[in-house]
């Protein structure tokens, strides 16, 4: 039996139809009541960006139409666990990696085999807040300034250990620049995240330590320890007090971390655009945005491209400062 060919018009809406279809059933996907979202944390509970994780998880589920979002931990070499097991979901829209610059933009230059390439492996969904670092002293710690830190240190003879969250990071190259500048034989002490460099630093175990805002923050205002110095171009409206290391002498910080959430590669644009439309909508609510500004983050959308654009660029800023310190990928 013989069939006549439809005109190129009607194939041309057929498509098009079928398309938005596509779109339509993916888009439904993503409301779908009883569905779970995971949200892989490569760093242990109790951390700054664990709470994030859980103050998003919990505004996007309104969002996503009633769907389960649940933070899952997987602590482990600074995020390259979390990483890896991203790289290894199915692209379902069913799996998002929240993270910051640490596993996207440094870990890939300092390691020489880790696991997953994220121009590869990845896809940007949306970025939703940059951040500074800190240095910190613990309240055991005589100095009240980064001034006074470095003259404690040089009357203990010069040498001392400086926490970090993860080994080869923002972090442990801010500890051997500080070294470097102020001739000191500083010890970057590398932890599985800042929850348990936190917990010494509470405990003075570690006399100091370098972290996120939100990592300090509560610990700050308590009293418990003293921010002495921020990373970026500007004091932060947190802890105004707080010189930024270009004040205190020691340029080149200028350039401030990211958060942002990633996909497996392969997942549906549809599911994509989703989800960075979900989160638009979850900053724009006024009790989330003062939750996390307080912690120290300023807020605001990007989309996937945008937060691409601001890896790349926050990558090469790295890039140049890694090879400045002469420091080998392991």
């Amino acid at each position: 039996m013989s069939s006549t060919p439809l005109p190129r018009r009607a194939l041309l809406r057929a498509g098009a139809a079928a398309g938005l279809l596509a779109t339509f059933a993916t888009s439904s996907a993503l409301a779908q009541s009883g569905r779970t979202v995971r949200l892989l944390v490569g760093f242990p509970p109790g951390g700054g960006t664990d709470a994030i994780a859980r103050l998003l998880a919990e505004a996007l589920k309104d969002e996503l139409g009633g769907a389960t979002v649940i933070v899952e931990n997987k602590p482990g070499a600074g995020g390259q666990l979390a990483a890896q097991a991203l790289k290894a979901a199915a692209p379902d829209g069913n799996t998002l990696f929240l993270s910051h610059d640490h596993s996207i933009s440094i870990l890939p230059q300092v390691i020489k085999s880790p696991g997953f390439d994220p121009a590869q492996d990845f896809v940007p969904v949306a970025g939703f807040a940059t951040f500074v670092n800190a240095f910190a002293v613990s309240g055991g710690t005589p100095a009240k300034s980064f001034n006074d830190y470095v003259g404690w240190v040089k009357s203990q003879g010069g040498k001392g250990a400086v926490g970090v969250p993860a080994p080869a990071s923002v972090p442990e190259f801010l500890v051997k620049l500080i070294a470097e500048k102020y001739k000191l034989d500083l010890v970057a002490a590398p932890y599985r995240g800042s929850a348990p460099m936190m917990a010494d630093m509470l405990g003075n175990q570690i006399a100091a330590g370098v972290g996120s805002i939100p990592d300090f923050i509560e610990n700050h205002r308590a009293g418990k320890l003293r921010v002495v110095g921020v990373l970026g171009g500007a004091r932060q409206a947190v802890m105004p007090d707080v010189p930024t290391f270009s004040e205190l002498g020691l340029a080149g910080f200028e350039d401030v971390p990211y958060y942002g959430l990633f996909a497996p590669a392969g997942t549906p644009r549809a599911a994509i655009d989703s989800f960075s439309a979900a989160i638009a909508k979850v900053l724009a609510k006024p009790a989330l945005r003062e939750r996390l500004t307080a912690m120290g983050l300023t807020v605001g959308h990007m989309t996937g491209d945008q937060l691409g654009q601001r890896e790349r660029a926050y990558t090469a800023t790295w890039a140049r400062i890694i090879k400045a310190t002469g420091f080998v990928p392991q």
